[in-house]
């Protein structure tokens, strides 16, 4: 049997159900791993100056946050990697230029291109955010994430052939679908999840990865244990070695037990 060392473990639609709760099962699962000795990390798009909760409900001191580009290991930064500040400001244009909203991670707030447009009231709301503020260049050298709002189908394209070392991938949140992550080919949760392996020393065939996004394929395609929810979205399936039933169905519990880790 493989001596698994360390988890990731995404947040929305895989440790949250829709109504933003943990399953009891979730809950209880984390707390067996770590009673093994298995390193837990929260691996999301989200920032991490707003999961606080949900660090503090499942015990975990550990982060991966912006879709890789910030970490911390048992409260201590591992690095950091913020977007240069010429992107960042093609991206504000486009969205300007296109009638599109968008939200910029600092390491401490989420900056808004419009606080009181309704897709971004909309988009505060659906993930408690509390640390908000107004766009301005002051920001535009600290910025480890984007997330654009009020995008069509269509346009995520504008983005991309804008800047051909970035990837756009859709929120897989119910009444989020026109929102898109931006992820940088070289910053992202499978680069960070390599980062923390090589300097905790641990085996590539030793890490597990739960997740839902498409932000999560480069996580669930490095790992040595890569498990797709059942809620995924359909493209994510590929780049799973798993798939395990949903996050309102134990998913996270399952997979773990049939990697023989919880009761």
């Amino acid at each position: 049997m493989t001596n698994y060392k360390i988890l990731f473990l995404d947040i929305d639609g895989t440790i949250l159900k829709p109504d933003d709760t943990i399953e009891d099962s979730t809950k209880q699962a984390v707390a067996e791993v770590k009673q093994k000795g298995i390193e837990v990390f929260l691996a999301t798009g989200r920032p991490l100056h707003e999961i606080d909760h949900i660090a503090e409900e499942l015990n975990i001191q550990s982060f991966i946050g912006y879709n890789g580009a910030y970490a911390i290991y048992q409260g201590k930064d591992i690095f950091k990697s913020p977007m240069s500040a010429d992107s960042v400001k093609s991206f504000v244009d486009i969205a300007k230029n296109n009638g599109h909203e968008l939200v910029l991670y600092t390491h401490e707030k989420n900056i808004f291109s419009d606080l009181e447009s309704s897709v971004v009231q909309e988009f505060i709301h659906a993930f408690h955010l509390q640390k908000n503020d107004h766009y301005s260049l002051d920001v535009i050298n600290q910025i480890l994430g984007i997330t654009l709002i009020n995008l069509s189908e269509n346009e995520p394209a504008l983005y991309e052939k804008n800047d051909h070392n970035i990837h756009l991938s859709q929120v897989n949140v119910d009444g989020l679908r026109h929102c898109f992550d931006v992820i940088r080919d070289n910053v992202n949760k499978g680069i960070a999840i390599q980062h923390i392996l090589e300097l905790l020393q641990i085996p590539r065939e030793s890490s597990i990865a739960f997740g839902d996004g498409m932000n999560d394929k480069e996580m669930l395609s490095f790992v040595g244990e890569g498990f797709a929810m059942g809620n995924g979205h359909p493209d994510l399936f590929q780049y799973a070695k798993h798939k395990t039933t949903k996050v309102t169905d134990s998913g996270i519990y399952n997979g773990l037990k049939s990697l023989g880790l919880v009761n």
